[in-house]
């Protein structure tokens, strides 16, 4: 990969699209990961006006500090970049306290997984609303149109995409291209929203490498080998339960015979 020319292009991308939204800069949440680092410092490049919003909830330290880390580095990197923490965890615990618990505990918990990350994508929308900014997602090719890897109107409720169609390993040579902190590079990919600090690949039983071959893998599942039938079948189960995530809403269509 090109990096140099894959950063030049989507600077100049960002920086297109946000003069014709008549938007003023960009805002985005800082998880300590590679996704939000990368994202950040594409949109610092721009010179624009860009806010990295920290939004810890019942947040493991090793995470907090990374995603300071980078923010202060970022910070001394680029004049146009500011920073705010909304600590969300006072919020999230009163919305437990509202919520009725459902019948089997592991559906409870992923709600309220997934609640957190919904709850951090209205505190961003907060902010770009405040300031006329567009929210900067940073999900990349594997999560958002390979497996379905992130919450709806969660993570995945986002202005613009600047690393979509970039794969998890690419996303890592940009990073070290654009001089990311070492504790970023290191750290095992985790989307932080787990009390136990669980990784990626303990959620999803594969790593991103093996996910990105299983997304181009084309030739005959019989000529493989044992683990590479398990993760193509970890893909493709994971991709057809999350395929809602990765379709437009269905719209119910009325006859014009009907109206």
């Amino acid at each position: 990969m090109k990096e140099k020319k894959v950063i030049s292009h989507i600077v100049n991308w960002l920086e297109n699209y946000l003069a014709e939204s008549t938007t003023k800069g960009f805002v985005i949440g800082i998880s300590g990961g590679i996704d939000s680092a990368v994202t950040s410092v594409l949109g610092a490049e721009t010179g624009m006006p860009i806010l990295c919003v920290e939004m810890p909830i019942h947040q493991s330290s090793s995470q907090m500090q990374r995603a300071r880390s980078h923010i202060n580095w970022l910070k001394e990197s680029y004049k146009n970049v500011s920073s705010v923490e909304a600590e969300l965890t006072p919020l999230f615990d009163s919305f437990i306290s509202l919520m009725p618990k459902g019948e089997r505990k592991e559906n409870t918990e992923l709600a309220l997984i997934n609640t957190r990350a919904r709850i951090r994508m209205t505190t961003l929308y907060y902010f770009a609303q405040l300031n006329n900014y567009l929210v900067l997602g940073t999900g990349n090719k594997v999560e958002d149109f390979g497996i379905g890897f992130f919450t709806k109107y969660g993570d995945g409720g986002v202005d613009l995409s600047p690393i979509a169609d970039l794969k998890k390993t690419e996303v890592f040579l940009l990073g070290k291209h654009l001089g990311i902190i070492t504790k970023i590079l290191s750290a095992p990919p985790t989307d932080g929203l787990w009390n136990d600090d669980k990784t990626d690949e303990q959620q999803i039983g594969a790593t991103y490498p093996e996910l990105e071959w299983a997304m181009e893998f084309t030739g005959d599942d019989k000529k493989i080998s044992k683990r590479e039938k398990a993760v193509l079948e970890i893909y493709k189960k994971m991709r057809n339960t999350n395929m809602h995530k990765m379709k437009e809403i269905p719209i119910c269509i009325i006859p014009n015979n009907l109206k």
